[in-house]
């Protein structure tokens, strides 16, 4: 059979995933506590980054997810990632959680987002995972890990799968962002080559330098695209 690919029907329009895209950057916050989430979230919302993902596997993080919710209102979108149930999936909710990320893909975690009002980005890696998280009614589908595959693979899924935001993760250095984003990707999820040791000892003064980067390297190849 001749002929181009049938498009992937679009879901339905996600404020949220529109303006993570926007601005083309996820900062992955994971660490033993949220100790120090509050300083890295302010560096970074000042540096331009609004979209922080609070790792559920550091203790506290629904906490944190809360109070940075009403701390920032809607100057940030504070979500929540490793979300593997729909229990899980509900309790970011009720702490006020935008979003929420899973390295897998887990029907029951989008079904709940969805209910809430969140976006919800499963994990996949290969056509079929792909393809099945975003038949869940995933506004968009999380590439993870990323350092598995290249820019290349994430263009050569754009044959078959068109229509498919893909937001690859795990692994992407800040000089590798612009080839990711000319690749293809929606956005790029970030933790310890934007974080660094932040996370788990502080504030260092390279973090606004590094997101600030992290950015230019997003709009750096959209505009070349």
């Amino acid at each position: 059979m001749t002929g181009a690919p049938t498009p992937t029907p679009a879901q339905p329009h996600c404020p949220i995933t529109e303006k993570i895209v926007t601005r083309g950057v996820i900062a992955i916050l994971r660490a033993p506590t949220a100790a120090h989430f509050p300083a890295i979230a302010e560096t970074l919302l000042n540096a331009g980054i609004h979209a922080l993902e609070i790792t559920l596997t550091t203790r506290g993080a629904l906490r944190c997810i809360r109070d940075l919710t009403a701390a920032y209102g809607p100057d940030a979108l504070i979500g929540a990632g490793t979300v593997l149930t729909g229990s899980q999936a509900q309790e970011c909710a009720d702490a006020g959680a935008a979003f929420v990320v899973s390295p897998v893909v887990a029907p029951d975690v989008v079904r709940t987002a969805r209910a809430a009002g969140m976006a919800a980005y499963p994990g996949a890696l290969t056509p079929t995972e792909i393809h099945a998280a975003y038949r869940t009614g995933a506004p968009a589908v999380k590439l993870f890990p990323a350092s598995a595959v290249s820019p290349r693979y994430l263009s050569d899924l754009n044959g078959p799968l068109p229509g498919i935001p893909l937001i690859p993760t795990g692994g992407i250095s800040l000089t590798d962002i612009p080839e990711w984003i000319t690749a293809g990707a929606s956005a790029v999820g970030l933790g310890t080559p934007l974080i660094g040791a932040a996370a788990a000892e502080g504030v260092d003064g390279g973090l606004a330098d590094r997101g600030r980067r992290a950015l230019a390297g997003v709009c750096e190849a959209r505009t070349v695209r």
